[in-house]
């Protein structure tokens, strides 16, 4: 399944390691830390420069998003439900 981070930017679900809200970055030298070591190894995409609310780490690239984390982690796992909804459906046919 697919989810929307904002602008024109649509990603895998499936390739998500963390979604962060942007106040994490601040408040946590831990998971700055990490953050940095990540920018390194991976891109990193500015969906929208004026107005970042949350932090997406993908296996290949780091995303900030103007949409808040706790919507991107409600469309992750409402796809989640969807996609154990179908994997259900799909068990009942066989």
């Amino acid at each position: 399944m697919f989810i929307h981070l904002g602008g024109d930017v649509i990603i895998r679900s499936k390739d998500i390691i963390t979604i962060l809200n942007r106040d994490a970055q601040e408040l946590s030298s831990v998971t700055n830390l990490f953050l940095k070591a990540e920018e390194k190894r991976k891109a990193k995409k500015v969906i929208s420069a004026d107005y970042i609310k949350s932090i997406v780490v993908t296996n290949d690239e780091i995303y900030y998003s103007p949409v808040s984390s706790l919507t991107l982690n409600r469309r992750a796992q409402g796809r989640s439900l969807i996609e154990q909804s179908l994997d259900k459906e799909e068990d009942i046919d066989l």
